[in-house]
């Protein structure tokens, strides 16, 4: 349901509180005594059916005898009340309900399902139950049960947990950070993270988001939710339940390294939202990001009256990937000037022990205006000869004659008094100065911004198109693990996974399935032949590592050596496990690469995200090394060579000594035909390549194993069911012909096509632009291109088209409403290519789409101006209306 009437529960017009207590200790009483507290400025009434009053205050004993409709009702009565309550409720025309009471309980039949059930009848949201209640300082709005109200600020919070609601409230009050909203989602039986992610993105009230999450229930409607907020405003979460592992036992190494806390970092990364461990990283990202915008770079300037806490500052700015700032002979030859010969002459700047407030100032404002620093971080440890109450005074006078000065933008300023009274620290925060107990909490509070700087940067990437040349035998891949499927197998045989990966262009050593020894002789006379030598291995479904029952013999060179090894690894097998099935022995050829590096590369099965792609260093100890990082599909080059640089392996991947670099994108290519596979065959559910050997010369699989069954639906809609992140939509690839005999080429629109865009934008008339964005367009940043080509499939789409010279001639969009009923529509044509059907036909395949994805309607904004689309779309059946409030401009729509 998305935005839809989120309004009308956090910012209502009216409020009424069904289950207001007298009893001195109740939650009914406390949320109560809150709502009046806040001084909620809209009408507001009780109802209990058993006091006339309460507190002072008049009740009703039910919601029709209020005197007004309430936007909102806050439900504190019993759990076995609640469904009539939302009914109620719903007749009469209230948009929502909060619920605070806990002990509906869950499923078909439960007092949670009735209420469902009531609230869906009138359209009504929920928030809760089970739930702390939610607090709205910028509309006076406390409807919850915590000790404190936040003041009015720009901090969005979402939390699973009231406690830690409530605590964050209880630290916001002692620092002087306040919030644009508080909510918590209880058991999120419908407005959950996803909602409010949405609801808070677009809210230009609040400048960050913070979330605490103990679970997700819909992963692709918050990876969704998350990645579009994350473009506008920092996003951070912390987690509970780090050490929880996977809800099934792993079968493979891929499947073993891809634990459940593995998994929700990797979905966090790629969302772009900042993860932090734990509450006081929480505090410090509130105090850094409540108070400043992110800094350009990653260069931090250090002003500090001792040296041993400015070199504590630098440690960690290194070891946190931050940069001290570099200093110029000109920043030096100033601080020289207003400094005693004993200061450090380097940053850290140690302005010396007996530093005062005028020395302070003078060194800063030098450091202000350096251009060699991206943030200035203030230090003072407190001594008995300068008072640091004054230090701190003449610092926040100058920040903001600083901050005046520059307007438009100021480089962050950051503060640590150590050991400073609540004097001190009231005085940096009224000054909106991010300040922290420690220099180590000061610098993560930095480098919080920073990385929130970055991720804008990864999320708005272009990444590199795939190579031509790759296209995979999706029909044949399939063939082989349906055909395994038929004959009750989970696991397929070693020659299928090799035909398996060859689908993908994926080489593996020349592998054979002997059922005997003579067999086995047999192909490794012919493996001789080419001049290679021996690997046996083991053969079974029941013995999937290998090695631990002494199952694998490499380096053979004779046949009478192939012969002993045989006959010895099926009896050891047989000694060892007894119980397991021996098909037979697995030949292949023995691959010497003195200088390859082995790797894992592989697919897992997440009961929360789906399908996850796994990489790392590889080998038999991989567990134990635990070397790997893991991304959610689909990938492209960028986000695979994102994924290798997250372990330590990767370095092992670059030329050393005399071992030359890896084949350049080799390994990563890989990545991305695994998670193009497993998007193809959704009947994979687990994958391991381990080892795979990398060098120069490019990449060989040695072993692999793959698990099938039965394809696992995860997530509802179009597209791979079992990717959390909405995969591109290859089946609405087209190639049309247009009414005079023209043929164009029509796909969905991909990240890396923004040079596209750009080029194509130099055949449209300036005319035709003011047309199309209703302004004047003269300059197209990347970060306005990225935003139109890195697609979110879930919620938006776009189709390119080209002609037969593989020229772009014009792109439409549709971008769906919050609550997936109306899509809003868009159409660009190059100007000399107008009038000979492009529109026509783009207007038609994306009504085709709209329809194929369950909207109600398409709508759009044409100028008064624009004839030609206007016509064109009264000609589609589209009806046309003045737009009531833009005179020049009517408002189109298309009932589906």
């Amino acid at each position: 349901m998305s935005t839809y009437r989120l309004k009308n529960l956090l910012s209502p017009q009216s409020v009424a509180l069904v289950g207001a207590s007298s009893r001195p200790v109740s939650v009914g009483r406390a949320v109560l005594q809150n709502i009046r507290k806040a001084e909620f400025k809209g009408p507001f009434g009780l109802v209990n059916p058993r006091h006339a009053a309460i507190d002072g205050m008049a009740a009703v004993s039910s919601l029709a005898q209020l005197s007004f409709v309430p936007e909102l009702i806050v439900v504190t009565a019993p759990a076995g009340a609640i469904p009539d309550i939302i009914d109620q409720a719903g007749r009469l025309g209230s948009a929502g309900a909060l619920i605070v009471s806990a002990g509906l309980g869950h499923g078909p039949g439960s007092l949670e399902a009735a209420s469902i059930a009531a609230a869906r009848r009138y359209g009504m949201r929920l928030i809760g139950p089970n739930c702390l209640g939610i607090m709205m300082p910028g509309t006076s709005l406390n409807a919850s049960f915590a000790a404190h109200m936040p003041a009015a600020g720009n901090l969005a919070l979402i939390s699973q947990s009231g406690a830690i609601a409530a605590g964050m409230v209880d630290w916001a009050t002692q620092r002087g950070v306040g919030f644009s909203g508080i909510v918590t989602i209880g058991d999120q039986v419908d407005v959950d993270i996803a909602d409010l992610l949405d609801y808070f993105a677009m809210d230009h009230k609040t400048r960050a988001i913070l979330l605490y999450i103990e679970s997700i229930k819909d992963a692709r409607k918050f990876m969704s939710a998350a990645r579009a907020a994350a473009r506008v405003k920092p996003v951070v979460v912390v987690k509970s339940g780090r050490l929880a592992q996977g809800a099934k036992a792993a079968a493979t190494h891929t499947g073993a390294l891809a634990g459940a806390d593995a998994v929700y970092d990797a979905a966090f990364r790629r969302a772009g939202v900042l993860r932090v461990s734990d509450l006081r990283e929480l505090f410090d990202c509130a105090e850094t990001l409540g108070r400043v915008g992110s800094p350009a770079g990653k260069r931090l300037a250090i002003l500090t009256n001792g040296g041993g806490i400015g070199v504590l500052a630098v440690d960690r700015l290194a070891d946190l990937g931050g940069i001290p700032a570099p200093m110029t002979a000109e920043t030096r030859r100033r601080l020289d000037a207003v400094l005693p010969p004993a200061w450090s002459g380097a940053n850290p700047v140690d302005i010396v022990g007996d530093a005062d407030a005028p020395r302070y100032a003078a060194a800063l404002e030098v450091l202000l205006e350096d251009p060699g620093n991206d943030a200035v971080l203030v230090l003072n440890v407190q001594t008995a000869i300068a008072s640091a109450a004054q230090i701190a005074t003449t610092v926040t006078e100058l920040i903001g004659k600083y901050r005046e000065k520059h307007r438009s933008w100021a480089k962050p300023v950051l503060a640590a008094w150590v050991g400073a009274d609540q004097e001190i620290t009231a005085t940096l925060s009224a000054a909106g100065i991010p300040n922290y107990p420690t220099e180590d909490d000061a610098v993560r509070g930095f480098m919080h911004m920073v990385r929130h700087r970055e991720v804008v940067d990864e999320l708005s990437q272009v990444p590199p198109a795939m190579p031509d040349s790759f296209v995979p035998d999706i029909a044949a891949a399939k063939q082989i693990v349906t055909t395994a499927i038929s004959d009750g197998r989970k696991w397929l045989e070693p020659v299928e996974i090799k035909h398996l990966l060859g689908c993908y262009d994926i080489a593996m050593v020349p592998t054979y399935a002997a059922e005997n020894v003579e067999e086995a002789i047999g192909y490794a006379e012919g493996i001789f032949a080419r001049g290679a030598t021996v690997v046996l291995k083991v053969m079974s479904r029941d013995i999937l590592h290998k090695s631990d029952v002494g199952g694998v013999v490499l380096n053979l060179t004779t046949t009478e050596a192939v012969r002993a090894a045989a006959v010895d690894i099926i009896a050891r097998a047989k000694t060892l496990r007894p119980e397991a099935r021996i098909d037979g022995i697995i030949v292949q050829a023995m691959v010497v690469k003195a200088k390859a590096r082995e790797l894992i590369l592989g697919l897992a099965d997440d009961p929360t995200f789906g399908a996850v792609v796994v990489f790392g260093r590889g080998g038999t100890a991989v567990e134990i090394i635990n070397d790997k990082a893991l991304a959610l599909p689909p990938l492209d080059l960028q986000l695979a060579r994102d994924l290798i640089e997250h372990t330590r392996v990767s370095r092992l991947l670059r030329a050393y000594r005399d071992v030359p670099a890896v084949k350049q994108d080799a390994v990563a290519l890989v990545l991305v035909k695994l998670a193009q596979m497993v998007a193809d065959v959704p009947e994979i559910h687990e994958l391991d390549i381990n080892p795979l050997l990398a060098d120069e010369s490019g990449v060989t699989a040695v072993d692999a194993r793959v698990a099938v069954g039965p394809p696992q639906r995860k997530f509802a809609g179009s597209g791979p069911a079992n990717f959390a992140v909405r995969a591109y939509p290859s089946q609405w690839e087209r190639r049309l012909t247009l009414k005079d005999g023209w043929h164009i080429s029509v796909r969905p629109l991909r990240p890396e096509d923004e040079p596209t865009i750009h080029k194509f934008l130099r055949h449209v008339t300036p005319h035709d632009l003011r047309l199309r964005f209703f302004a004047p367009m003269k300059e197209f940043t990347h970060e306005f291109i990225a935003r139109l080509t890195q697609l979110d499939y879930a919620r938006a789409m776009a189709f390119i088209a080209f002609d037969d010279s593989n020229e772009m001639v014009g792109v439409v969009r549709l971008h769906s409403d919050s609550i997936y009923e109306r899509g809003e529509y868009a159409i660009l044509l190059r100007s000399d290519l107008k009038g000979r059907g492009l529109g026509w036909a783009l207007m038609q395949l994306i009504i085709d789409y709209a329809k194929s994805e369950g909207l109600k309607s398409i709508s759009g904004d044409v100028l008064k101006e624009n004839v030609v689309m206007l016509e064109m779309c009264r000609q589609l059946g589209f009806e046309i209306k003045p737009d009531p409030t833009e005179p020049d401009i009517c408002d189109v729509r298309l009932n589906l």
